[in-house]
């Protein structure tokens, strides 16, 4: 996940005023992925909800589908 102003071949969504550039080759690996900011008393961090992951390993940085 980067900052980036470029989406030459890439796919863009909005939603409430923010653009997110996906990649033509992470697209299908997000399909139905939902996105959340989150602050709470630890801090903030952005939360991926994935319904297609069927296990994901302890440090919640990658899964399986």
């Amino acid at each position: 996940m980067n900052f980036d102003d470029k989406a030459e071949g890439d796919t863009v969504f909005e939603s409430n005023g923010i653009s997110v550039i996906v990649t033509s080759s992470s697209l299908a690996l997000l399909e139905g992925v939902e996105i959340d900011y989150v602050e709470d008393l630890q801090g903030s961090t952005f939360v991926f909800n994935n319904p297609n992951a069927t296990g994901g390993c302890g440090c919640g940085k990658s899964f399986s589908a």
